[in-house]
């Protein structure tokens, strides 16, 4: 396939290097450096798009590849506010989107693992909370997938309502501390805990290998597709 890279940082040079390996091209790596030329992934020159950039950015990105016709793989966050406009885009003019706040598949496991935990936790008498650690560049907070995981939580959880990116002064919230440091690729600990003991499941990423070979997977089985996607429909949980 030709692939454009949207966002050329240290995750879209770690998406090219799995796409080359994996026999695609790449014939447009968009970076602040060449903007002009997110106006060229058109249908002619591109078959899919893959944009992992900043929350202000990520719509405008994914809605000018959508107007020409080529279908966007997104792991932005931050712009969710307008995914029902995507959504409604991709539906009306049947063309494909596929969005993930995180496309690893260890991490789309714990997503599912947090969702069992959660029913299995609800009315025990436990507190919970989550905290997420990332590199100092990430310029979201929360993460994306400390959101889904609140989200998957709450689910499960008839006492648990919301979240909040502090620590949880409503009962109803489910407390998230986003925490910063240099090169950390992304760690996720979610605590269940009463007087008695403490539960506390963990996900880990030791590289960007696992981020960008998942993004390459979904681009491969979006092309050629109308609709929205997720990492649901690919791994089929």
């Amino acid at each position: 396939m030709r692939v454009a890279l949207i966002g050329y940082g240290k995750m879209g040079q770690a998406i090219e290097k799995v796409l080359i390996e994996r026999g695609h091209s790449v014939p447009f790596a968009i970076s602040i450096d060449n903007p002009e030329d997110l106006n060229k992934i058109t249908t002619e020159t591109t078959d899919v798009a893959i944009e992992f950039t900043a929350p202000e950015a990520a719509f405008s990105n994914i809605m000018s590849c959508l107007k020409n016709g080529v279908p966007v793989v997104s792991g932005s966050t931050g712009w969710l506010d307008n995914f029902k406009e995507v959504e409604n885009y991709c539906t009306v003019n049947k063309t494909g989107f596929f969005y993930a706040s995180n496309y690893s598949l260890g991490v789309n496991i714990f997503f599912q693992l947090n969702k069992i935990l959660a029913k299995m936790m609800n009315g025990r008498g436990y507190e919970t909370g989550m905290v997420e650690v990332h590199h100092t560049q990430k310029l979201d907070s929360p993460s994306g997938t400390a959101i889904t995981l609140a989200e998957g939580m709450i689910e499960g959880l008839s006492d648990k309502s919301g979240w909040v990116n502090s620590k949880a002064t409503n009962a109803s919230d489910i407390s998230i501390i986003s925490e910063r440091t240099e090169n950390v690729p992304g760690t996720h600990i979610i605590e269940y805990e009463s007087e008695i003991d403490k539960i506390r499941i963990e996900h880990i990423a030791h590289n960007r290998k696992g981020f960008a070979l998942g993004a390459v997977l979904a681009a491969e089985f979006l092309a050629g597709k109308a609709g929205v996607y997720s990492m649901d429909d690919l791994l089929k949980f």
